[in-house]
């Protein structure tokens, strides 16, 4: 951290199973990228901090124990950084199965509480922000700035699920862990709010209305697009937090939101990959409602799924300074060239001035 700027790194999605089939290390050289620079001409770019906002894991079905050892290694060629640098809330492709150990896999290898060292590697006390609460839901503090870290989970209503379903891409969370969020807003009336979840929420950014995860065919029927269509798992929600308290579409964080305008300055996710300049739906991957700004930080992979553009979001926020700069980092000269795409740059404003 700088005397007078905090700036942290947003990514997610970086697929690692599916991407390594392409001879493709999505992970690694995106973390190499940011201490040393891209091999097709991106400059490197300082962090102090990192969010991973989930799916890790490339599988269709549960993930398992090889790909797990693969994210630990991929994570493993931080140089400049510790691995405990980067905090992690677990995705749709990262839960385990409807009769496994709730997220045990990513419990085991991504572990940001520190639960299982021996495989993850992550030991607590290096934290440079200590964590406040469990996997499903955890805080830290970066001065007046507050982490408020969701994981999705399995729908516990739902008989067919992850496994059964593939990546089941409908977002979940418990009614405890809404419940917990709430508390932690109206707790923290003089923070800076940061809500970070593997979804984003329902009409906020780039396709994340209804049915606006998959497209339709020739003969009008719903097929995949930039989620997998899956007719028994929610796919009218699949591009955004659709069950809470196992409600379907229920809206809560919407819904708060609406009668708290401005109690969260931020919501960090990911889950729908597109192209920095996608607009499917008329929104973008940067939107502002409800007093919030959404911010889709999707994605690193370049293999998984119809829609992938490898990329990041920076943001730096300025001692004592109400905005924070958000930019877009590309990691391939595939769709733009690699490095800085100062198109999607943006300077939002925050409640209050950011403060150590």
């Amino acid at each position: 951290m700088k005397n007078d700027t905090f700036t942290l790194w947003a990514f997610g999605d970086a697929h690692v199973g599916t991407d390594l089939k392409h001879q493709r290390e999505s992970l690694a050289y995106a973390l190499r990228t940011s201490e040393f620079g891209g091999d097709q001409g991106g400059s490197a770019f300082d962090w102090d901090l990192a969010i991973d906002v989930g799916d890790m894991s490339g599988g269709q079905s549960v993930p398992q124990d090889p790909e797990g050892e693969e994210a630990v290694r991929q994570f493993s060629v931080l140089e400049k950084h510790p691995r405990e640098a980067i905090y992690s809330v677990c995705g749709n492709h990262d839960r385990s199965g409807l009769d496994e150990a709730p997220a045990w896999w990513w419990r085991k290898w991504v572990d940001p509480v520190g639960e299982h060292p021996e495989s993850s590697r992550v030991n607590p006390l290096k934290r440079p922000y200590p964590i406040d609460g469990t996997w499903e839901r955890y805080s830290f503090r970066v001065g007046n700035l507050l982490f408020l870290m969701m994981s999705d989970i399995n729908e516990p209503t739902q008989n067919i699920g992850r496994g059964d379903l593939g990546g089941n891409p409908a977002g979940v969370v418990s009614g405890a862990t809404f419940e917990w969020w709430k508390s932690m807003i109206e707790s923290n009336p003089d923070s800076i709010i940061i809500s970070v979840h593997h979804y984003m929420l329902k009409e906020t950014t780039v396709a994340s209305g209804e049915w606006e995860g998959m497209r339709k065919n020739e003969d009008g029927d719903w097929m995949s697009h930039y989620h997998g269509h899956k007719p028994q798992g929610a796919p009218k929600g699949a591009s955004y937090l659709y069950f809470v308290d196992s409600k379907p579409d229920a809206c809560a964080f919407e819904h708060y939101l609406r009668d708290h305008p401005g109690a969260v300055a931020l919501w960090i996710g990911g889950h729908t990959h597109a192209h920095p300049d996608d607009t499917c739906g008329g929104k973008s991957h940067i939107e502002t409602k409800w007093g919030t700004h959404f911010i889709n930080a999707a994605c690193l992979s370049r293999h998984h799924g119809f829609t992938n553009v490898p990329k990041s979001r920076i943001l730096t926020f300025s001692e004592n300074r109400c905005q924070v700069r958000v930019q877009c980092y590309m990691h391939t000269s595939e769709f733009l060239p690699e490095g800085w795409y100062d198109h999607a740059e943006r300077s939002l404003e925050l409640p209050r001035p950011f403060r150590r």
